[in-house]
C-alpha cells in the first residue's frame, strides 16, 4: 500500500480534531464542564484519547475552541441563510440574532464558555476564534465603519456582555430588552434580522429607536 499523500494526511487530521470539536460540545452542553472528561470526549468523537492532548493543550483550551467554531458555524449560518443579505445593517441584525440566539438555546455550554474567559488562562487564540473574529469583522466593515479596529472590538465586547447579562444565574436580563438596547446602539430597525415574539421594550422601533 502506498503511503498517504500529505493533503490526505491534512484531511483526516482536520476531521479528527472537528470530531474532538463537536464532541465537547455536545458532551459539555449535556453534562457541564467538570463532569465530562477528555476521555469521555476521545470516546464520543471515536479517537484516541492520546489525540486531544495532540491537538489540544488541556480541556479548557478545547472547550473554547469548541465554542468558538460554534459560534462561527452559527453566525455563519445566520449571515448566508436565503434570502441572502447584501445590506450591512440586516447582516448586523442577524449576528447579534445569532450570538443572542445561541446563549438562549444553549445556556449551559455559553455560561460555562464565558466562566473559562475569565479563567487565569484568559482568552484563547486558536483558529476558530480567527474564523469567527473573520465573520465579525466583515460584519462591521459592511455596516460601514470607517475604523474597523476599533468598531470590531467594541462590537465583540458588547455582544459579550449580552450574552453575560442573559446568563447570569438568578438574575438574567430578558433576551428582547438586550437586542433592543444593541439594536438602538447600532440604528437597526427592529423588524431586522429575527426579531423575537412581542413588541419591543418601549414600543415599535423605527431606525432602531422606539417612536
Amino acid at each position: 500500500m502506498s503511503p498517504r499523500s500529505p493533503s490526505v494526511n491534512e484531511e483526516l487530521r482536520r476531521r479528527s480534531r472537528e470530531r474532538l470539536l463537536q464532541a465537547t460540545v455536545e458532551l459539555v452542553g449535556e453534562r457541564g464542564y467538570e463532569a465530562t472528561t477528555l476521555g469521555d470526549i476521545a470516546d464520543r468523537a471515536g479517537a484516541a484519547r492520546g489525540l486531544v492532548s495532540y491537538y489540544f493543550p488541556g480541556k479548557r483550551q478545547l472547550l473554547q475552541s469548541a465554542v468558538h467554531r460554534l459560534m462561527h458555524r452559527t453566525l455563519e449560518e445566520a449571515l448566508e441563510r436565503e434570502p441572502r443579505a447584501e445590506d450591512g445593517r440586516e447582516r448586523l441584525a442577524r449576528a447579534v440574532d445569532a450570538i443572542l440566539g445561541l446563549a438562549r438555546d444553549e445556556p449551559l455550554l455559553m455560561r460555562t464558555h464565558m466562566a473559562g474567559i475569565l479563567q487565569a488562562e484568559g482568552f484563547v487564540q486558536c483558529p476558530e476564534q480567527q474564523r469567527l473574529a473573520e465573520l465579525l469583522r466583515d460584519t462591521v466593515v459592511r455596516h460601514g465603519t470607517t475604523d474597523v479596529d476599533r468598531d470590531y472590538p467594541l462590537l465583540r465586547a458588547l455582544l459579550m456582555g449580552a450574552v453575560f447579562a442573559l446568563l447570569i444565574p438568578g438574575a438574567p436580563m430578558p433576551l428582547v430588552t438586550l437586542r433592543a438596547e444593541l439594536f438602538q446602539r447600532y440604528d437597526l430597525d427592529w423588524e431586522l434580522g429575527v426579531p423575537p415574539s412581542g413588541t419591543p421594550p418601549g414600543g415599535t422601533f423605527v431606525t432602531g429607536r422606539p417612536k
